[in-house]
């Protein structure tokens, strides 16, 4: 398979599997074996206490299907400059993170066999492999394979495993033939098995200690040669059980041993019982990570770890498979790497916790989480109302609704009375005591129906609920809505009751309700101007806006906003949460961006023009899904015990800012440069100093990291030729073509998006000039040409003089005629521009008549069903979302039959202008016919176009001076639909249109959905 489609597949299936199985809580057990033994189970002087759970580790798969040639990983190992280099039957595979490279016979250089028994990484970096017929190779600096002389005495046997001593020697355990040793000077010596010693049972374990003791693990027990060659078993008299033991050598050079589903570690001469793990089976494999923790692989009951919370158990299901774990790496980064009967697999830290489906949520759609004055955690998603328990999970309260489904919901807010009340999208708002429905209300209690995305609980016991047309009030007498002028009539998006005050987010901006007063809050600052409130948060004496264009502070009545000016990374942010640490968490529809407060505080008095350490959070951060939501609340809170909580489109995303350091510090990528392709063909880069001038020269390079590698940015630049960096995007080749003779550098950068750059990687070489480039052709030739110009000049000069006096008598003879000619020509253009530019405005006329409305002005009816087709199309083919509202004046023949249907014009004009004027760039608003208006709008969700249907509501209900006439007042109703799979653009009207009446049969002015 080529590297290329090792890419794309590796690609797809990595995707695949994130949304699979990043979140593995289903198969992981808690087990409480091993607590006994925990002091040891931290050799790394206790720095395990701040290792998350494994719940908070994504995990990643690869097989044959992304370009792995074996599913069977024997071992895995990392050189210093990053690759990953895995052991399986079909060769070895070395994986930059993106595509997997496979050296077997057939490579060039090839190995000796395919079958790779065993990987070895020495304290100089140089990698060693061995086969399965006792070959040992090692991969020289320039990347070419180099495999030792063998001798008459070396076995043709598989080499289960390697390890090198203090003094340099690789020793090498043979399958049943003993040791062979591998002197630093190149001389080999073989040890066969001592007489009484089970050596030819051997397992595929050893290690040499730092006393250059040498452990085999055999099926008959654990054997130890000293450095005097001596041999020693050990069995029953040290603690030992009986049959396989093997031995294992962690980073701080502890010897651990595997026997029989628990662990032992080596204390000078004495065994010393560490660890059981009951119900483990067979242990095959042994990792001490960087912090302390030992993680162990077995035969056939997954992966466990074993740190200051005891056992954690990954066990096969979902992801990893019911076969043997052979192999345990944890690479430069911290991520563990898991080689297994079926596949390669890796366990990576994340910032963020994800709470899904998996973990009991009734829908990925979260939409509002809450923390209640007990500490219990609520979350409002597309499924209803879910609480999270005591085992972590989430359950399920039960809130009926107005049909069949469970409501979506919206908002969730605590009275003082300890009552939790919850707002949703379609079936009114559910007061609930200790998760028990008390009472829900409704239109029949008059709260306006849907959209209740926000709720705010007052100090004197009132709820104040968001609605699509304004705020209510809700208290001891019942729903009302205040009759204070000057509150917003639309639909509200957020509340917030602060010092006594009730703060107010809409479609139409914010606004302050003091007591009977109402204080409009100006968002239209320089580069501002900001439509859609999703939230407030008080911070001190400020109160902060989220906007759709960024962020306000209102202090002492002034108001300063933070941007995308100002070096905010998103324009549109839902939710700010300052932490315990002096950091701000904002939420928004591109991850989550971190500030510290004092900047933005910095920021916005104008001490600093731009903030400065600014961090966003996505996916590689373990978030579910980066797509934060808004315009429900409370979109993201600061749970008693510090964490952050955040609802996104995937699930609850939950981050603890107190291990955020071991996160923000990742280094760069290293860059590599991994090919040199000259006019396609492949050339050895590393040896290769001098190129030959001309052709194409193609250079692949790949920074070496495996988190989400495929978004690594890299830049390059060549010494000689670039005078600065040239950014290249995810771009992974760049390719010169015709380099001019000269010496060059190639320089390769690599950074994780919003990071730093790494050092460069670099390749030196020269191109030599072609033959015609030399400089003593180049002034032979130089001479030639000058002599060649003497002689040329010489006949053009006679030839000159008599052609003059021959062009002399034919200019005066042409010239009167000429003339003539040339007037005739500017008379005759002159008249073909006038005739094309009558045509070009009768083409531009029809034009117009064909696809516009004569009246307004907008596209007519032929125009708005081409577009409609096209977008059904595009809808049906891509799944994007669709919707398309019908929009009809009420009353219009009344208008014309009482002011004339002069007037009834001039309304139309009107409304087509107020409509036009809240649409998007991207809708399409047409006139269908008389007062019907038609509004396409593709790429939006049905919520979305219910918003935007609002808006105008909004402004129609605003507009006075109907056709100048001061008492005439014009409403419209509307039915709006979402594409939905399977429709076509007439049953797409159809469903619009029946929607319209019945917004029409139920009293008009109204909108109603489909």
């Amino acid at each position: 398979m080529s590297n290329v489609e090792a890419q794309s597949r590796s690609r797809t299936a990595l995707r695949s599997w994130r949304r699979a199985g990043r979140r593995i809580a289903g198969a992981l057990l808690l087990s409480l074996a091993g607590l006994a033994g925990l002091a040891g189970a931290v050799p790394a002087g206790g720095q395990g206490v701040h290792a998350p759970p494994l719940r908070d580790y994504a995990i990643d798969a690869w097989t044959t299907r992304n370009g792995l040639p074996h599913n069977s990983l024997r071992d895995i190992a990392q050189t210093r400059e990053g690759y990953l280099w895995l052991a399986t039957w079909e060769g070895v595979v070395r994986y930059n993170g993106v595509a997997f490279t496979v050296f077997d016979r057939g490579s060039e250089p090839g190995l000796r066999d395919n079958g790779i028994g065993a990987l070895y990484t020495d304290p100089r970096g140089r990698l060693w492999l061995s086969d399965s017929r006792g070959n040992l190779g090692w991969l020289d600096p320039g990347g070419r394979w180099t495999f030792a002389g063998r001798t008459p005495q070396w076995p043709q046997a598989l080499v289960h495993d390697m390890a090198m001593d203090a003094r340099g020697r690789l020793w090498l355990l043979f399958e049943g033939h003993g040791l062979g040793c591998m002197h630093p000077d190149g001389r080999f010596e073989y040890l066969p098995p001592p007489e009484g010693i089970p050596l030819r049972a051997s397992f595929p374990h050893m290690a040499v200690d730092a006393a250059g003791r040498i452990w085999v693990g055999t099926m008959e027990g654990l054997l130890m040669r000293d450095p005097q060659g001596r041999w020693r078993r050990f069995g029953g008299e040290a603690g030992l059980p009986p049959g396989l033991v093997w031995p294992y050598r962690a980073p701080d050079g502890t010897v651990w041993l595997a026997a029989d589903g628990r662990l032992f570690r080596v204390e000078g001469e004495r065994v010393v019982a560490a660890h059981a793990l009951p119900g483990a089976g067979h242990i095959t494999t042994m990792l001490v990570d960087r912090h302390g923790a030992l993680w162990v692989g077995t035969e056939n009951r997954g992966v466990a770890r074993i740190g200051p919370r005891g056992t954690e158990w990954l066990a096969p299901g979902d992801v990893l498979p019911r076969g043997r774990i052979a192999s345990l790496l944890e690479d430069a980064e911290g991520s563990i790497w898991i080689g297994a009967n079926g596949g390669l697999f890796r366990l990576r830290e994340t910032l963020f916790t994800g709470y899904t489906r998996r973990d009991g949520l009734a829908s990925d759609y979260v939409r509002a989480v809450f923390e209640d004055r007990d500490g219990v955690l609520w979350a409002g998603d597309g499924g209803g109302l879910d609480r999270q328990g005591e085992d972590g999970r989430f359950h399920p309260v039960a809130l009926p609704g107005g049909g069949d489904e469970a409501p979506s919901v919206l908002s969730i807010d605590q009275g003082v009375d300890g009552d939790l009340w919850v707002g949703t999208f379609a079936d009114g708002v559910y007061r609930l005591r200790d998760g028990v429905l008390q009472r829900r209300y409704g239109p029949a209690e008059g709260l306006p129906s849907g959209h209740v995305r926000a709720i705010a609980a007052a100090g004197d016991g009132a709820v104040w609920v968001g609605s699509r047309r304004g705020v209510v009030r809700i208290d001891d007498a019942g729903v009302h809505a205040p009759e204070v002028p000057g509150l917003p009539q639309g639909l509200v998006t957020a509340l917030a009751s602060i010092g006594g005050d009730l703060w107010i987010g809409s479609v139409e901006g914010a606004s302050v309700l003091r007591g009977d007063r109402v204080e409009r809050i100006d968002l239209d600052s320089p580069g501002g101007g900001a439509r859609s409130v999703f939230g407030f948060r008080a911070l001190g004496d400020a109160v902060w806006i989220s906007t759709d264009r960024g962020l306000y502070r209102h202090r002492g009545g002034a108001v300063s906003r933070v941007g995308l000016e100002q070096g905010l990374p998103v324009d549109a942010v839902f939710q700010l949460v300052p932490d315990r640490h002096g950091d701000a968490w904002i939420s928004s529809n591109r991850g989550v961006v971190r500030v510290p407060v004092a900047e933005l505080e910095a920021v916005a008095d104008g001490r600093m023009p731009r903030l400065v350490q600014v961090r966003r959070h996505d996916e590689i951060d373990g978030m579910p899904s980066a797509q934060g939501n808004g315009s429900s609340s409370p979109p993201a809170i600061l749970r008693r015990d510090g964490t952050v909580w955040l609802a996104t489109a995937g699930g609850v995303a939950a981050a603890d800012p107190a291990r955020l350091q071991r996160y923000v510090d990742r280094a760069p990528p290293p860059a590599v440069i991994e090919s040199v392709h000259r006019d396609g063909q492949p050339i050895d880069w590393a040896a290769t100093g001098s190129l030959a001038g001309g052709g194409r020269i193609t250079v692949a390079y790949a920074g070496l990291s495996y988190l989400l590698p495929e978004r690594i940015r890299y830049r390059t630049r060549l010494l000689g030729l670039d005078a600065a960096w040239v950014e290249r995007g995810t771009q992974r080749n760049v390719e010169f073509i015709g380099l001019p003779p000269g010496e060059y550098t190639l320089e390769v950068a690599a950074a994780h998006p919003d990071g730093a750059w790494g050092a460069p990687a670099r390749w030196s070489f020269g191109v030599r000039p072609l033959w015609w480039q030399r400089l003593d052709v180049r002034i032979a030739a130089a001479l030639v040409a000058l002599l060649g110009l003497f002689a040329f000049y010489r006949w053009r000069t006679r030839r000159y003089h008599a052609r003059q006096r021959r062009l002399e008598r034919l200019v005066r003879e042409r010239t009167a005629d000429l003339q003539a000619h040339a007037e005739r020509l500017v008379a005759i253009d002159r008249e073909r521009a006038q005739l094309l530019e009558r045509l070009r405005e009768q083409a531009e006329a029809y034009g117009r008549q064909a696809r516009e409305d004569a009246l307004t002005g907008l596209p007519n009816r032929r125009h708005f069903d081409e577009v409609l087709a096209r977008d059904v199309a595009l809808a049906r083919r891509g799944g994007h979302p669709l919707c398309l509202a019908l929009l009809d004046i009420d009353h219009f023949k009344r208008i014309n039959d009482t002011w004339s249907h002069g007037v009834g014009d001039a309304v139309l004009r009107e409304a087509a202008e107020l409509l036009a004027s809240q649409c998007r760039a991207s809708d399409l608003l047409a006139r269908l016919g008389g007062e019907e208006f038609a509004l396409l709008l593709p790429g939006t969700l049905l919520e979305e176009a219910q918003l935007v249907c609002e808006r105008m509501h909004a402004h129609f209900r605003d507009h006075r001076g109907w056709a100048a006439i001061d008492d005439l007042q014009v409403t419209f109703s509307g039915g709006v639909v979402a594409w939905r799979p399977g429709d076509t653009p007439e049953s797409l009207l159809e469903r619009a249109d029946a929607a319209l009446y019945r917004a029409k049969d139920g009293g008009r002015d109204r909108l109603e959905t489909g």
